[in-house]
């Protein structure tokens, strides 16, 4: 269980807006976005290499939202 003051501070890496907790993933707030983070033994994974994008797909490094 991620604590309500972490999930208070953390934000999307890639876009900084704050992130919602969904199952077992963090996911970013913002539409344009989406990216979400897996949590791993309670602890959330913010790194880019490691999040899926909105439609199932790994995300990679430099990604990010698209505008």
């Amino acid at each position: 269980m991620i604590d309500k003051q972490l999930l208070d501070i953390l934000v999307c890496p890639a876009c900084k807006t704050k992130v919602r907790l969904e199952g077992e993933r963090l996911v970013c707030q913002n539409a344009a976005c989406g990216l979400r983070y897996p949590i791993r033994d309670d602890i959330p994974v913010m790194l880019l290499g490691e999040a899926e994008r909105p439609d199932g797909s790994q995300a990679g490094e430099g990604d990010g939202p698209t505008e």
